[in-house]
């Protein structure tokens, strides 16, 4: 995968909105990724996340928006409203809401009512690997991504051009594959007629 294509990754969470009760603070948490699940790209394309993923990745300047549009931006974890941490089960992050911010106002009472329960990650591939099965499907695994941002979302969504560049991955995968059966049934009709002749010989 070209490590230039921005990638988007979605996942139907327990995203929950929640109020300190000692500094009366709004709050929007829960998982933005979680490890070693496969999710169905297109058919017959999973993908996981390993769970070193994000390992060299949470001291960036990392934002939180809302449906990634970078001019909704909930939190940031250089400015301390967005906190970002590894478990064994996946990425967890929490955002401290602006009250004065009547975007983020609305999405946390979105969040609270259970209208909007989804979120998502914006990132760049650095390392992965590829498994291309005998079933003829095929699994990327993420071992090291550079995150950019996480986003709250209404509606879970791949970037096309993500999707684009895995399933033409796959498709070459899928030329290859057909270019070499032809080959081995090539060699295999060569065989049979080099036999015929010996017989033929003999």
């Amino acid at each position: 995968m070209e490590r230039t294509v921005k990638q988007t990754r979605s996942l139907q969470t327990n995203i929950t909105a929640t109020r300190a009760e000692q500094d009366d603070e709004m709050y929007i948490e829960g998982y933005f990724a979680v490890f070693n699940r496969e999710t169905e790209l297109f058919p017959g394309a999973f993908e996981e996340i390993a769970p070193e993923a994000f390992n060299e990745t949470l001291s960036n300047d990392i934002r939180a928006l809302i449906n990634h549009d970078t001019s909704l931006v909930l939190g940031r974890n250089k400015a301390g409203t967005l906190e970002l941490k590894v478990d064994s089960r996946g990425l967890w992050g929490r955002i401290k809401i602006n009250p004065r911010d009547s975007d983020a106002v609305n999405l946390y009472e979105r969040v609270k009512r259970g209208d909007v329960d989804q979120c998502s990650f914006g990132f760049n591939i650095i390392e992965e690997e590829t498994e291309f099965r005998d079933d003829g499907t095929v699994k990327w695994r993420l071992k090291k991504v550079d995150l950019h941002e996480v986003s709250v979302v209404t509606f879970p969504a791949y970037q096309d051009t993500s999707v684009q560049a895995r399933m033409q991955e796959y498709e070459q995968h899928k030329k290859r594959k057909l270019e070499q059966r032809k080959m081995k049934l090539k060699e295999r009709i060569r065989n049979g007629f080099k036999t015929v002749d010996a017989d033929k010989k003999n």
